[in-house]
């Protein structure tokens, strides 16, 4: 049988068509979508992300059988739903327009060094702790990469320095600041009193107002939410539409950490070692 010497020198002349301006073109391309994968990971987008491939797989599978009706159905399917994508995706797609915007597309939104961010996790902590002893209900923004203004704007504009003792006195119950929740960027609190969204999903009785306003938010934005339940003074942190309740101290600052400054630790393994106490 003959060999055919054909392929190896077509893939050469390939290659020698290739220049550097290709090889740039195509590693920007790259690290775009690592990070808009990286941006969809952990979230209920990765899933619809999935099954998007797996439509266009068997899509490909079915054009190349010839199985006529069976892809003439599928690639109205896929045009109806890339139509749909804005819809999905849209709190996705307004992530990734803000980051864009505020210049946060490839960095992090962390400006505190290690001394200031140990600070302001302390205060926060303090405050949490305080509160829960008391029964006193709260709600606790911290902005991320994603800016808040929109959500800082239905409350009352602050702009005052973390303290624990400050905390403290913008949840005294039966204020105008008490129900709602407190915007934390930084080191500073830049509004109280704020409305977040409620979120749609079914949970159990046992969660009440505040803590379906964390989830909501969360499902949102990449913010963390720290919620103080009124009834138990029960501790929980919502992120990513996810909350993790029955919180002791210091598993809420090594949560907490890493939403200032530059994470030293896996989020994940922490999540896991959480769960893993609470078995």
């Amino acid at each position: 049988m003959p060999i055919d010497l054909t392929m190896p020198l077509q893939f050469h002349g390939i290659l020698r068509t290739i220049g550097w301006m290709d090889v740039l073109d195509i590693l920007v391309v790259a690290a775009i979508l690592y990070k808009v994968y990286e941006m969809l990971a952990d979230t209920r987008a990765i899933t619809l992300v999935k099954g998007i491939l797996v439509l266009l797989g068997v899509t490909l599978i079915c054009s190349a059988l010839n199985l006529h009706a069976i892809s003439w159905l599928l690639q109205k399917a896929v045009t109806l739903l890339f139509v749909a994508l804005p819809i999905v995706f849209q709190p996705e797609l307004r992530r990734g327009l803000e980051h864009l915007g505020q210049g946060r597309f490839w960095g992090s939104n962390s400006v505190l060094n290690d001394e200031e961010a140990h600070s302001v996790v302390h205060e926060l902590a303090k405050a949490v702790k305080q509160l829960s002893h008391d029964k006193t209900g709260a709600l606790l923004v911290i902005e991320r990469d994603m800016g808040l203004n929109d959500i800082s704007a239905t409350g009352i504009r602050i702009d005052g320095l973390i303290t624990a003792d400050f905390l403290l006195n913008v949840f005294i119950p039966n204020t105008p600041l008490h129900d709602g929740a407190a915007v934390i960027r930084g080191k500073r609190l830049i509004a109280a009193g704020c409305l977040l969204p409620l979120t749609e999903k079914h949970f159990s009785t046992e969660l009440g107002t505040r803590h379906r306003a964390a989830i909501g938010l969360s499902e949102q934005c990449d913010a963390l939410i720290v919620v103080v339940s009124e009834e138990t003074g029960t501790i929980s942190v919502a992120e990513n539409g996810r909350i993790m309740r029955h919180l002791d101290i210091d598993t809420l600052k090594a949560i907490l950490q890493p939403a200032f400054v530059q994470p030293q630790t896996n989020i994940k393994d922490l999540v896991r070692n959480w769960r893993d106490r609470r078995k």
